[in-house]
């Protein structure tokens, strides 16, 4: 069970997870080598899956976000791997996921412009057959980042 310090601990380290550990001791009011060993239980235990550094999509020359929605008429499992695979090996696709409603899928996909969604829309069709693709093109982020809710972790 997490208590109100592992929370605050957590939402430290998705702000900075290169925080020092005496730094987030200090803001959870906890002695360095407790904060230190609360994050090793909390990485231990799999609430921290991971830390990266989260980079500028204009600096890495990805300025163009596009969000495409995807209909298939397949749905076996050797379809569902296939298409996996193939959005696996293009890394301008950074998020799937499947979906309920009237698209199957949605992908995000960031690019150097819009022009070269013509390149990754290509890469997928030609390994994977897919029923329909509508594309759009995020004008804005209103809200963008990686950070969770602590508040209902247990």
């Amino acid at each position: 069970m997490l208590d109100e310090r592992d929370r605050k601990l957590l939402a430290l380290l998705q702000e900075d997870a290169g925080a020092p550990v005496a730094t987030l001791a200090e803001k959870v009011n906890l002695s360095l080598s407790a904060c230190a060993r609360r994050i090793q239980r909390l990485e231990e235990s799999g609430y921290i899956a991971g830390k990266v550094a989260l980079l500028d999509s204009r600096k890495m020359g990805v300025p163009t976000t596009v969000f495409a929605l995807i209909k298939t008429a397949h749905h076996s499992d050797d379809w569902i791997d296939l298409f996996s695979r193939a959005i696996a090996d293009i890394p301008e696709v950074v998020e799937a996921h499947r979906l309920t409603g009237n698209y199957d899928y949605i992908l995000k996909i960031v690019l150097p412009r819009v022009e070269h969604y013509d390149v990754v829309y290509k890469r997928i069709v030609r390994k994977v057959e897919l029923f329909d693709v509508s594309a759009s093109i995020s004008m804005e982020v209103l809200k963008s980042g990686s950070r969770l809710p602590v508040e209902h972790a247990e």
